[in-house]
């Protein structure tokens, strides 16, 4: 059973979903761990970890701000990564939804996320509102969901 975790530092998962990260096969991953090892995560953000029993399944994060620079929107859903050995179980999709409700919690009325997939997100109703080019030179899609 699949059970999600909102990490702060001071979780006790908080270093070995870093780790994880950084050993994952995706190249975001490290970049996740760096962030979360610099104290990137701050207030009310959270790295939000898919568990089953002891086992991380998958992780994505609960942010005020995503990879692109010098846009308005806030806040971003990100880093959404499910292992490849969990893939084929909406994981990421559930991921998600938790996700915008801690968002909903919190008291926020839209969630934002980046990135390049074709037609993953829009599944989940999610509509791309602006196209932006990313740091490392592609042009990613700013999705925007209600809350």
């Amino acid at each position: 059973m699949i059970k999600f975790e909102l990490l702060v530092p001071s979780h006790p998962l908080w270093e070995a979903l870093a780790e994880y990260a950084q050993a994952c096969p995706w190249r975001a991953g490290e970049s996740l761990a760096r962030d979360m090892h610099a104290g990137v995560f701050v207030d009310w953000e959270r790295v939000i970890a898919a568990m089953d029993g002891g086992k991380i399944c998958g992780y994505c994060t609960a942010a005020e701000k995503d990879c692109i620079p010098e846009v308005d929107y806030t806040p971003y859903i990100g880093y959404v990564y499910v292992d490849e050995a969990c893939r084929g179980q909406r994981l990421s999709q559930r991921m998600i939804g938790f996700a915008m409700d801690y968002l909903r919690f919190l008291g926020f009325g839209e969630a934002y996320l980046v990135s390049d997939h074709e037609n993953l997100y829009e599944k989940y109703g999610f509509v791309v509102v602006d196209r932006k080019l990313a740091p490392w030179g592609s042009l990613e899609k700013i999705y925007r969901h209600d809350l």
